[in-house]
């Protein structure tokens, strides 16, 4: 007995293919057979995630909080160093001070010893600014600069370049790259030209 099968290869060949007229055929999406009850696929998970506002509000809510913790971590971080970053230049400033009351207990001492004394805490104060990165501007003899010199007066001569600073009122100072201080200074002019008068 033969069975007529062409009908069926017809069907197949003429209607389009459909997973949801196929109770049959089963798919990974389908709810039936194996996968009921089963776990979900990962892209299943993430596009219920997704659309979900309650998990979408609960990440939401981790995000800030573990964003916010950053920021207060970052923040405290950055006020220790600074307390400690003065904490140590303090620190080195300490023998200054210490040389500076050594002095003011000493008894009556001539000029030249004072002097010398008064320098010896000037350069130990100077080595300790050197230490943490200040810097003197070098002003007399230098061409004017108004990034780095401030010019409180002029002096007009012939006997200099026109812009020289000649005069240091008070020496100015960089922090590294960083100006701390411009020097006060006084700039040669030149005479102005006489015009045949």
């Amino acid at each position: 007995m033969s069975v007529d099968t062409s009908t069926n290869l017809l069907d197949w060949d003429h209607e389009p293919f459909s997973l949801e007229k196929r109770a049959d055929v089963q798919t990974p999406d389908s709810t039936t057979g194996e996968a009921e009850g089963g776990p979900r696929s990962f892209g299943q998970n993430s596009q219920v995630d997704d659309n979900d506002p309650v998990k979408l509000r609960e990440r939401l809510t981790r995000l800030q909080a573990d964003f916010e913790n950053a920021r207060k971590r970052s923040f405290k971080e950055q006020q220790d160093s600074k307390e400690y970053a003065e904490f140590d230049m303090t620190r080195a400033l300490l023998p200054v001070l210490d040389s500076l009351e050594r002095a003011l207990q000493a008894g009556p001492c001539e000029g030249m010893d004072l002097r010398s004394g008064v320098a010896l805490i000037h350069k130990q104060l100077l080595e300790v600014l050197f230490k943490i990165g200040v810097y003197p501007i070098h002003a007399l003899g230098e061409r004017f600069d108004p990034r780095i010199h401030h010019a409180v007066s002029t002096v007009d001569t012939d006997l200099v370049p026109d812009d020289l600073v000649v005069g240091e009122l008070q020496c100015g100072y960089k922090f590294k790259d960083r100006l701390l201080r411009p020097a006060m200074v006084t700039v040669a002019r030149k005479f102005p030209a006489d015009n045949g008068q």
